[in-house]
């Protein structure tokens, strides 16, 4: 792989020459003779790293996945973020196609969603949507004919060893963290594996939010002032709770505190909550928190308060646990991690311990508060710079 070169950036934008007083610093690798490619979502972020491509020397193709739910009762129309990538495709003079995948979406990660959710279990489209679509049947279809697809995720690559905390991570190349702790990527990106890592460019991963907005706003980009996309990514503005009525209903059932055994109430079906859940439950004198689902009866357990010890736990095993690169821990049962079960900027502490039937374990350090399974546990070395993968929560 070719040396990884530094790229003094003007943020102005090809047409803006009187903006060249402004500067970005950014790493960027040597791509050069490699058919480059961007996959843009209409949003400042994949925006910015195109822009940034630019002014590096490169010249990528643009491509928009459709993925959204246009099919009548669930209108998602794509159309503006369509229209943004246009206006930075003319900005440019850069080829944009938009690329549908929609029907391979609701075949893989749609049906991923609602098996869980039947299941009783907390999915999280968004990581598989990055393994099956983004990294998966874009490569099949499109992806194949480029050398490397960037990309607009918060996350980094550490490879040959720069920027490697520790000795197991030396040779190779490695999801990194970002230097922004907030808007950091890697979990959603915790199931691709080792050759679509291979192909992966993530030209903002040394880069915070507010200098990513900023390079915007002072090259004129047409998404700068656009809000960040929130919840999951097929869904745009639908409620998830009324996507998932529509596939599995509504069922009446009681809601019961876990406590006293006493029926305090009633919910529309176990499919609409999940475990650790505070808000929409409809109780008073709370806070309630659902601490158990029982799928058979339809039944949701409760318990009042927020020091309630039955919201908490601090060991749960994985299941399928998928490594990026690979193991570096081969030849450890047991090894000191940091880790996170749900989308935040906190790095939780503990063990991942291999388990005999090769399977793994986490056990925290402290309390961890709904514990759900079906949830990706994502494991990180214990100075959370590299992001080692991911397992489905399979219970305590």
């Amino acid at each position: 792989m070719p040396p990884t070169q530094f790229a003094r950036t003007p943020v102005g934008g090809p047409f803006f020459p009187f903006f060249f007083l402004t500067f970005a610093a950014v790493m960027i690798e040597d791509l050069t003779n490699q058919r480059l490619c961007v996959l843009l979502s209409g949003g400042v972020d994949s925006a910015v790293a195109t822009h940034l491509l630019w002014q590096a020397g490169y010249r990528p193709d643009l491509f928009y996945i459709r993925i959204g739910m246009d099919d009548g009762q669930f209108s998602c129309t794509a159309e503006e973020d369509i229209e943004m990538c246009r206006a930075i495709s003319r900005r440019y003079q850069l080829p944009l196609e938009v690329i549908d995948l929609q029907q391979e979406y609701w075949d893989s990660v749609v049906t991923y969603t609602i098996d869980r959710v039947r299941r009783g279990l907390t999915p999280n489209p968004d990581v598989m949507c990055n393994r099956l679509i983004k990294f998966g049947a874009f490569e099949q279809k499109v992806g194949k004919n480029y050398d490397r697809i960037a990309t607009g995720h918060y996350a980094a690559i550490v490879a040959h060893g720069i920027g490697a905390p520790s000795d197991e991570f030396a040779t190779g190349r490695w999801l990194a963290t970002a230097a922004d702790p907030v808007k950091d990527q890697t979990d959603f990106l915790a199931q691709i594996d080792t050759l679509q890592l291979a192909k992966l460019v993530l030209p903002l991963g040394a880069l915070p939010k507010e200098e990513v907005r900023r390079i915007a706003i002072d090259a004129l980009l047409p998404p700068a002032k656009r809000k960040d996309s929130q919840g999951i990514c097929f869904l745009g503005k639908i409620n998830y709770n009324d996507f998932v009525r529509r596939f599995l209903g509504e069922q009446p059932g009681d809601v019961v505190d876990i406590e006293t055994g006493q029926r305090i109430g009633k919910h529309k079906g176990y499919w609409f909550h999940t475990i650790g859940q505070r808000k929409g439950l409809g109780l008073g004198g709370g806070p309630w928190f659902v601490v158990r689902k029982d799928t058979a009866t339809n039944t949701l357990y409760v318990s009042r308060g927020y020091d309630t010890r039955l919201q908490y736990g601090r060991t749960f095993r994985l299941a399928d646990f998928h490594f990026i690169t690979h193991n570096p821990w081969a030849d450890h049962k047991a090894v000191e991690i940091t880790f996170k079960i749900r989308h935040t900027d906190r790095f939780a502490h503990g063990t991942l311990t291999r388990l005999p039937d090769n399977s793994f374990s986490i056990t925290s350090l402290s309390d961890i508060q709904g514990i759900a399974p079906g949830q990706f546990g994502v494991v990180y070395d214990k100075t959370h710079t590299i992001c080692v993968g991911s397992g489905e929560i399979a219970g305590a």
